[in-house]
């Protein structure tokens, strides 16, 4: 959707999915918890579809995953038994540094990704 994003242009279920190789139905579970999320826009009928609520740029990879899986970046590390506290602060520390990392990639970047060209030697 970054790819094709000019702020109108709606992008058809069956489009997106042809283009991303997964089922409909799967895209459709995920494209509704973005729109949950504010992360796209949908317009129903027969001339619907789906588009980015954001330009990608404004869009990064944490916001995705916050919406689509938070249990991804929740730490459940417990601070039971001796090592339990030290052990929970290391994987906080993990956390936050995954975190920030998810932060500076926005869907716009990862778009430019797949645009460079492939040299073959």
């Amino acid at each position: 959707m970054a790819k094709h994003h000019d702020g109108r242009t709606l992008i058809r279920l069956d489009d997106l999915a042809q283009r991303e190789a997964v089922s409909a139905n799967f895209l459709v579970q995920i494209l509704n918890d973005l729109r949950r999320g504010g992360i796209v826009e949908s317009r129903r009928g027969k001339a619907g579809g789906y588009l980015l609520a954001r330009q990608p740029s404004s869009v990064t990879l944490r916001e995705i995953i916050e919406v689509v899986d938070p249990a991804l970046l929740a730490s459940s590390v417990s601070t039971d038994g001796d090592s339990g506290a030290s052990v929970r602060e290391t994987w906080e520390e993990i956390a936050k540094s995954l975190r920030a990392q998810l932060d500076a990639i926005t869907l716009e970047s990862l778009a430019r990704r797949g645009e460079q060209p492939m040299f073959y030697i």
